[in-house]
């Protein structure tokens, strides 16, 4: 089943370290079978009290997948090279069976 890294962005302490990350992350990404679908933009929350920040939404091709990308060796570095330059949360879901989704 699919599976997505939502991640929150909510601060930058060091944009030159978060710089660097983001120009380096997407080769990592796609390695491990995953895309990017959203990054950044306007929030607008509707119902609730949930905000976020700047949210990164990154699709992989199920939840193993999704792990085994965040742990891997060749992202360690970057990991922590986000993480000393930024604050964020990061959740990883996946996706129900559903006959809501176009492709069930």
């Amino acid at each position: 089943m699919t599976a997505f890294a939502l991640f929150d962005n909510i601060e930058v302490t060091d944009p030159a370290k978060l710089a660097e990350y983001s120009a380096r992350v997407r080769e990592v990404v796609e390695k491990h079978g995953g895309r990017y679908l959203a990054v950044g933009g306007q929030v607008d929350v509707v119902e609730g009290e949930s905000m976020l920040t700047y949210p990164v939404l990154i699709e992989f091709p199920d939840l193993a997948a999704a792990h085994r990308w965040y742990d891997a060796p060749e992202y360690q570095e970057l990991r922590t090279l986000r993480q000393s330059g930024s604050r964020a949360n990061a959740t990883f879901f996946e996706t129900a069976p559903s006959d809501l989704l176009a492709d069930a």
